[in-house]
Protein backbone atom coordinates (compact mmCIF):
# COMPACT_ATOMS: atom_id res chain seq x y z
CA UNK A 1 0.00 0.00 0.00
CA UNK A 2 1.53 3.40 -0.69
CA UNK A 3 2.14 5.27 2.14
CA UNK A 4 2.06 9.24 2.70
CA UNK A 5 4.59 11.56 1.41
CA UNK A 6 7.11 12.46 4.29
CA UNK A 7 7.41 15.71 3.52
CA UNK A 8 4.59 18.67 2.64
CA UNK A 9 3.69 19.26 -0.43
CA UNK A 10 5.11 22.09 -2.33
CA UNK A 11 3.96 24.02 -5.69
CA UNK A 12 7.51 24.76 -7.35
CA UNK A 13 10.86 22.58 -7.11
CA UNK A 14 14.21 23.91 -8.50
CA UNK A 15 16.35 21.62 -9.16
CA UNK A 16 20.26 22.30 -9.69
CA UNK A 17 23.34 20.17 -10.25
CA UNK A 18 25.10 22.08 -7.18
CA UNK A 19 24.23 24.20 -4.14
CA UNK A 20 24.33 27.99 -5.68
CA UNK A 21 22.68 26.90 -9.21
CA UNK A 22 19.10 27.90 -8.89
CA UNK A 23 19.98 30.83 -6.70
CA UNK A 24 22.47 31.95 -9.74
CA UNK A 25 19.95 30.93 -12.23
CA UNK A 26 16.48 31.48 -11.14
CA UNK A 27 16.82 33.00 -7.69
CA UNK A 28 15.33 35.94 -8.54
CA UNK A 29 12.43 34.16 -9.93
CA UNK A 30 11.74 31.94 -6.79
CA UNK A 31 11.94 34.91 -4.46
CA UNK A 32 9.14 36.37 -6.26
CA UNK A 33 6.80 33.17 -6.24
CA UNK A 34 7.76 32.87 -2.62
CA UNK A 35 6.23 36.67 -1.93
CA UNK A 36 3.27 35.39 -4.24
CA UNK A 37 2.69 32.53 -1.44
CA UNK A 38 3.65 29.94 -3.31
CA UNK A 39 5.28 26.83 -1.47
CA UNK A 40 8.75 26.63 -3.32
CA UNK A 41 11.52 24.12 -2.49
CA UNK A 42 14.88 23.46 -4.03
CA UNK A 43 16.47 20.37 -5.00
CA UNK A 44 20.58 20.22 -4.99
CA UNK A 45 21.49 16.61 -6.55
CA UNK A 46 24.57 16.88 -4.96
CA UNK A 47 26.35 18.67 -2.11
CA UNK A 48 29.16 20.57 -4.13
CA UNK A 49 31.78 18.85 -2.13
CA UNK A 50 34.99 18.70 -3.33
CA UNK A 51 35.29 22.64 -3.95
CA UNK A 52 38.47 24.40 -4.16
CA UNK A 53 37.78 27.17 -1.20
CA UNK A 54 35.35 25.02 1.19
CA UNK A 55 36.63 23.28 4.00
CA UNK A 56 33.62 20.44 3.67
CA UNK A 57 30.34 19.67 2.91
CA UNK A 58 28.84 20.84 6.54
CA UNK A 59 29.70 24.48 5.63
CA UNK A 60 28.54 24.31 2.38
CA UNK A 61 25.32 22.89 3.62
CA UNK A 62 24.66 25.71 5.63
CA UNK A 63 25.41 28.17 3.23
CA UNK A 64 22.66 26.39 1.40
CA UNK A 65 20.22 26.16 3.86
CA UNK A 66 21.34 30.24 4.47
CA UNK A 67 20.94 31.24 0.80
CA UNK A 68 16.91 29.08 0.71
CA UNK A 69 15.83 31.22 3.46
CA UNK A 70 16.77 34.02 1.94
CA UNK A 71 14.72 33.43 -0.53
CA UNK A 72 11.97 32.35 1.35
CA UNK A 73 11.88 28.31 0.32
CA UNK A 74 9.91 26.19 2.78
CA UNK A 75 12.37 23.31 1.90
CA UNK A 76 16.03 22.26 0.28
CA UNK A 77 17.05 18.94 -0.29
CA UNK A 78 20.54 18.28 -1.46
CA UNK A 79 20.50 13.89 -2.93
CA UNK A 80 23.62 11.71 -2.43
CA UNK A 81 24.72 11.97 -5.68
CA UNK A 82 29.24 12.80 -6.71
CA UNK A 83 29.78 16.09 -7.59
CA UNK A 84 31.99 16.47 -10.70
CA UNK A 85 31.09 12.40 -11.40
CA UNK A 86 27.39 13.41 -11.78
CA UNK A 87 25.87 11.25 -15.06
CA UNK A 88 22.41 10.24 -16.24
CA UNK A 89 21.77 6.96 -14.79
CA UNK A 90 18.90 5.15 -13.94
CA UNK A 91 19.74 5.20 -10.00
CA UNK A 92 20.06 9.21 -10.30
CA UNK A 93 16.43 9.32 -12.23
CA UNK A 94 14.78 7.06 -9.50
CA UNK A 95 16.41 8.97 -6.64
CA UNK A 96 14.80 12.32 -7.94
CA UNK A 97 11.56 11.21 -9.21
CA UNK A 98 11.04 9.26 -5.65
CA UNK A 99 11.61 12.85 -4.44
CA UNK A 100 8.90 14.40 -6.68
CA UNK A 101 6.73 11.76 -5.51
CA UNK A 102 6.94 12.93 -2.18
CA UNK A 103 7.04 16.79 -2.71
CA UNK A 104 4.31 16.59 -5.34
CA UNK A 105 4.78 20.07 -7.81
CA UNK A 106 3.07 21.46 -9.86
CA UNK A 107 5.91 22.69 -11.43
CA UNK A 108 9.48 21.59 -12.06
CA UNK A 109 12.84 24.14 -12.99
CA UNK A 110 15.50 22.57 -14.45
CA UNK A 111 19.06 23.25 -15.87
CA UNK A 112 18.51 23.91 -19.42
CA UNK A 113 21.45 23.82 -21.37
CA UNK A 114 24.84 23.07 -21.47
CA UNK A 115 27.96 25.30 -20.07
CA UNK A 116 31.02 24.89 -22.01
CA UNK A 117 34.05 25.70 -19.96
CA UNK A 118 31.96 25.18 -16.60
CA UNK A 119 30.74 21.73 -15.12
CA UNK A 120 29.68 19.14 -17.18
CA UNK A 121 27.63 18.38 -14.24
CA UNK A 122 24.55 20.82 -15.07
CA UNK A 123 23.52 19.30 -18.58
CA UNK A 124 22.96 15.93 -16.86
CA UNK A 125 21.26 17.54 -14.20
CA UNK A 126 18.96 18.44 -16.83
CA UNK A 127 18.64 15.01 -18.28
CA UNK A 128 17.95 13.72 -14.69
CA UNK A 129 15.79 15.84 -14.19
CA UNK A 130 14.08 15.73 -17.29
CA UNK A 131 13.49 11.85 -16.59
CA UNK A 132 12.54 11.90 -13.15
CA UNK A 133 9.46 14.60 -14.09
CA UNK A 134 8.58 11.24 -16.23
CA UNK A 135 9.13 9.03 -14.14
CA UNK A 136 7.10 10.36 -11.80
CA UNK A 137 3.51 9.72 -13.46
CA UNK A 138 3.82 6.72 -14.42
CA UNK A 139 1.97 3.58 -13.28
CA UNK A 140 2.76 0.59 -12.01
CA UNK A 141 5.61 0.84 -10.79
CA UNK A 142 5.21 2.00 -7.53
CA UNK A 143 8.27 -0.19 -5.87
CA UNK A 144 10.73 1.59 -7.72
CA UNK A 145 9.62 4.70 -5.55
CA UNK A 146 9.52 3.75 -1.92
CA UNK A 147 5.74 2.46 -2.76
CA UNK A 148 5.08 6.52 -3.05
CA UNK A 149 1.77 7.15 -5.58
CA UNK A 150 2.02 8.92 -9.31
CA UNK A 151 2.39 12.37 -9.43
CA UNK A 152 2.01 13.98 -13.04
CA UNK A 153 3.66 17.23 -13.16
CA UNK A 154 2.36 19.44 -15.57
CA UNK A 155 4.57 22.02 -16.32
CA UNK A 156 8.50 21.90 -16.71
CA UNK A 157 10.28 25.26 -17.45
CA UNK A 158 14.29 25.51 -17.39
CA UNK A 159 16.44 28.13 -16.65
CA UNK A 160 19.81 29.16 -17.97
CA UNK A 161 23.14 29.13 -16.28
CA UNK A 162 25.46 31.22 -17.72
CA UNK A 163 26.58 34.95 -18.90
CA UNK A 164 24.89 35.44 -22.43
CA UNK A 165 21.21 37.15 -23.45
CA UNK A 166 18.74 35.32 -24.17
CA UNK A 167 18.73 33.91 -28.18
CA UNK A 168 15.55 32.95 -29.84
CA UNK A 169 15.16 29.26 -30.50
CA UNK A 170 11.99 28.23 -32.27
CA UNK A 171 11.93 24.80 -30.43
CA UNK A 172 11.36 26.75 -27.08
CA UNK A 173 8.77 29.22 -25.51
CA UNK A 174 10.55 31.94 -23.95
CA UNK A 175 9.21 33.49 -20.41
CA UNK A 176 10.71 36.68 -18.93
CA UNK A 177 10.08 37.25 -15.67
CA UNK A 178 10.00 40.84 -14.21
CA UNK A 179 12.55 40.51 -10.86
CA UNK A 180 12.91 43.97 -10.20
CA UNK A 181 11.20 43.77 -6.55
CA UNK A 182 13.64 40.41 -5.79
CA UNK A 183 17.02 41.17 -7.56
CA UNK A 184 18.14 42.00 -4.29
CA UNK A 185 17.36 39.13 -2.33
CA UNK A 186 18.30 37.18 -5.26
CA UNK A 187 21.98 38.55 -4.89
CA UNK A 188 21.89 38.18 -1.20
CA UNK A 189 20.80 34.40 -1.62
CA UNK A 190 24.14 33.70 -3.78
CA UNK A 191 26.42 35.90 -1.74
CA UNK A 192 25.61 33.33 1.49
CA UNK A 193 27.89 31.08 -0.34
CA UNK A 194 31.17 32.63 0.96
CA UNK A 195 33.38 30.00 0.17
CA UNK A 196 32.05 29.56 -3.33
CA UNK A 197 32.68 33.62 -3.66
CA UNK A 198 35.60 35.08 -1.88
CA UNK A 199 36.70 38.20 -2.73
CA UNK A 200 38.83 37.48 -5.90
CA UNK A 201 35.63 36.13 -7.60
CA UNK A 202 33.20 39.22 -6.68
CA UNK A 203 33.21 39.34 -10.42
CA UNK A 204 31.20 36.76 -10.90
CA UNK A 205 28.55 38.17 -8.48
CA UNK A 206 29.08 41.87 -10.69
CA UNK A 207 28.37 39.55 -14.07
CA UNK A 208 25.24 37.74 -12.48
CA UNK A 209 23.60 41.41 -11.59
CA UNK A 210 25.29 43.14 -15.28
CA UNK A 211 22.40 40.45 -16.82
CA UNK A 212 19.78 40.37 -15.23
CA UNK A 213 19.85 44.12 -15.82
CA UNK A 214 20.44 43.59 -19.43
CA UNK A 215 17.56 41.36 -19.77
CA UNK A 216 15.82 43.79 -17.54
CA UNK A 217 16.38 46.50 -19.89
CA UNK A 218 15.56 44.35 -23.34
CA UNK A 219 11.59 43.76 -21.93
CA UNK A 220 11.76 47.30 -20.51
CA UNK A 221 11.65 46.60 -16.31
CA UNK A 222 14.53 47.30 -14.09
CA UNK A 223 15.97 43.06 -13.74
CA UNK A 224 14.55 39.86 -15.53
CA UNK A 225 15.44 36.48 -15.39
CA UNK A 226 14.18 34.20 -19.03
CA UNK A 227 12.46 30.65 -18.72
CA UNK A 228 11.10 28.61 -21.02
CA UNK A 229 8.74 26.05 -21.91
CA UNK A 230 9.59 23.28 -24.02
CA UNK A 231 5.46 23.53 -24.92
CA UNK A 232 3.20 26.31 -26.36
CA UNK A 233 2.56 28.25 -23.23
CA UNK A 234 -1.20 28.40 -23.29
CA UNK A 235 -2.34 31.93 -21.88
CA UNK A 236 -6.28 32.03 -21.01
CA UNK A 237 -6.46 36.08 -19.95
CA UNK A 238 -4.33 37.88 -22.56
CA UNK A 239 -5.02 41.42 -21.39
CA UNK A 240 -3.84 40.47 -17.88
CA UNK A 241 -0.90 38.49 -19.16
CA UNK A 242 0.18 41.37 -21.49
CA UNK A 243 -0.06 43.99 -18.99
CA UNK A 244 1.09 42.00 -15.79
CA UNK A 245 -1.65 41.98 -13.69
CA UNK A 246 -2.06 38.10 -13.49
Amino acid sequence: MAHAPEQPTVDVVAVGAHPDDVEIGCGGTLALLAQLGYQVAIVDLTDGEPTPNSPGPEVRLAEAQAAARTLGAVQRHTLPLPNRRLMDTWEARVKLATLLRRLRPRVVLSLGARTPLASPDHWQAALITEAAVFYSRLTKWDHEFDDLPPHRIEHLLYYPLGFSLWKPDTEVFPIVVDISTTMAIKMEAIGCYQTQFPPEKRHVLQRVQALAHAQGALAGVEAAEVLWSPRTVVVRDPIKWITGEF
